[in-house]
């Protein structure tokens, strides 16, 4: 495809950087790429990335195939508990749900999940979600960009946050986050099928000048903007995924990518987007498996149920994706937690409940530990002569922890007992959860520090919600 059919749209400036690297203009007007460029920019560039938090101790290593849990996504409304009804969502939601996330033992990283419509520019959007989720976590975080002008005053801010880790007094613009990047530039930089998308290869520009690692995203739907058939959708995604990093390494080759091959998928009847649906799983667990043997850093999507509440079908839907997707070897799973309605609504409940979905599938990835610690056969001799059970035994105890995960919200009572004790579901549970999680305050950034960004920037997020 990129050979032969290659991309459109592209802007001059980054039209010339293509063909000095070796594109061609195409009769049709668009840059092909020839397949030996292409396997030799896959072989030079990085198969990982490594992500720092705010607090070094929560940084990942992104590449080869291990597995990472994350949020993501636009949606326009949160599930509210309160009132039992959609609403559209704000910035102190997207805060809150950024706090679960620091919270949460098996949510790893945060990319922006809502989007914070009570905003009322695009510049103030960029700046007060990049600070909430600043505030919210220290965990590495991922946001995007309206405008490739927004770029560097959020850097700035983020410059601010770090002159306290580095002891400066007034800091250096672009100097503490390039040494510190705990944040991802969130880039869509195609528009399916098969065109480049100019607004965001100028962002993808400004944000590898800065310093920002790049997760650039092409995420096609089958049978509207991509084949029908997966095995077309794939290719179609690849190529487009591989264009973007053609791009980077126009610009400064080696620059820290991660490539976010969503494969999305249509319900042929409607034309609508279906999240949760088997082919979906596929799709995304291959997509992983491609760029997984190409050693390339992936990001997948998964746990995009179509179901509107926290109810069966999205529990099914939410876990065949994600397993599928985790056990494929996808460096990162996107969109993974708290989100409904296929990705248009999230919801604090829900995520906490993913939460804990993705820890026994993270433990079902780590599969059977096999070792001499693990196999003693005078262990087994012993109990066998023995009182009959491993109950008492001390490898017992010491492994009771290391080799088991133990659910906070699932219920193992028996019926009677869960009966005695009120018979209380998960999301009920979920709720007294989600408070817990939430009288914790963030204490990670500094209230110095934060005050003197509030100065410099218009941050519209109440100090109260902290």
């Amino acid at each position: 495809m990129l050979d032969k059919i290659g991309m459109a749209q592209a802007p001059l400036w980054l039209e010339n950087l293509l063909v000095e690297k070796g594109a061609r203009h195409s009769a049709e007007g668009r840059i092909t790429f020839p397949r030996a460029l292409v396997e030799k920019t896959i072989n030079a560039s990085p198969s990982g990335v490594s992500l720092p938090g705010y607090r070094e101790d929560c940084g990942l290593d992104i590449g080869g195939g291990r597995v990472h849990i994350g949020t993501g996504g636009a949606a326009v409304e949160v599930l509210d508990s309160k009132i039992n009804d959609y609403r559209g969502s704000t910035l102190s939601d997207l805060y809150q749900l950024m706090r679960i996330v620091d919270r949460s033992q098996h949510i790893h990283y945060g990319v922006r999940p809502v989007v914070a419509r009570d905003m009322e520019t695009p510049y103030d959007l960029d700046i007060n979600t990049a600070f909430a989720c600043l505030k919210a976590t220290a965990k590495p975080i991922g946001v995007s960009f309206d405008h490739a002008d927004h770029v560097r005053p959020v850097i700035d801010m983020f410059d601010h946050a770090l002159d306290y880790n580095f002891g400066h007094e007034g800091g250096v613009k672009g100097r503490c986050f390039k040494k510190q990047p705990f944040c991802m530039a969130i880039i869509v930089h195609a528009v399916s099928p098969l065109r480049f998308a100019p607004e965001g290869v100028e962002i993808m520009r400004e944000a590898i000048a800065l310093g920002i690692p790049l997760q650039i995203c092409t995420a096609a739907q089958a049978g509207a903007t991509s084949p029908a058939s997966l095995a077309g959708a794939l290719a179609q995604g690849l190529a487009e995924s591989l264009a973007g990093m053609m791009v980077v390494d126009a610009i400064a080759p080696g620059h820290p990518t991660i490539y976010a091959f969503m494969p999305f998928i249509s319900d042929l009847r409607t034309g609508a987007m279906s999240g949760g649906s088997g082919e979906a799983a596929i799709a995304n667990a291959a997509a992983a498996q491609i760029l997984l043997t190409l050693g390339l850093p992936s990001t997948v999507s998964a746990g995009m149920t179509d179901s509107k509440i926290a109810d069966a079908q999205a529990g099914y839907e939410k876990g065949y994706t994600i397993a599928q997707a985790a056990h494929a070897g996808a460096d990162m799973i996107n969109l993974s937690v708290g989100m409904l309605g296929s990705i248009m609504v999230a919801s604090p409940e829900m995520m906490v409940i993913d939460n804990e979905m993705c820890g026994a599938i993270l433990r079902s990835v780590q599969g059977v530990q096999v070792s001499p610690q693990h196999l003693e056969l005078e262990e087994v001799k012993r109990v066998v002569l023995g009182d009959g059970h491993y109950l008492g035994e001390e490898k017992t105890l010491s492994l009771m922890r290391s080799e088991y995960l133990y659910p906070v919200l699932g219920d193992r009572q028996s019926v009677a007992d869960w009966s005695d004790a009120g018979r209380e579901d998960i999301w009920q549970k979920a709720e007294r959860h989600v408070q817990a999680l939430l009288d914790s305050p963030a204490t990670h950034l500094p209230q110095s520090v934060e005050q003197d960004i509030r100065q410099k920037f218009n941050i519209h997020l109440s100090q109260e919600v902290s």
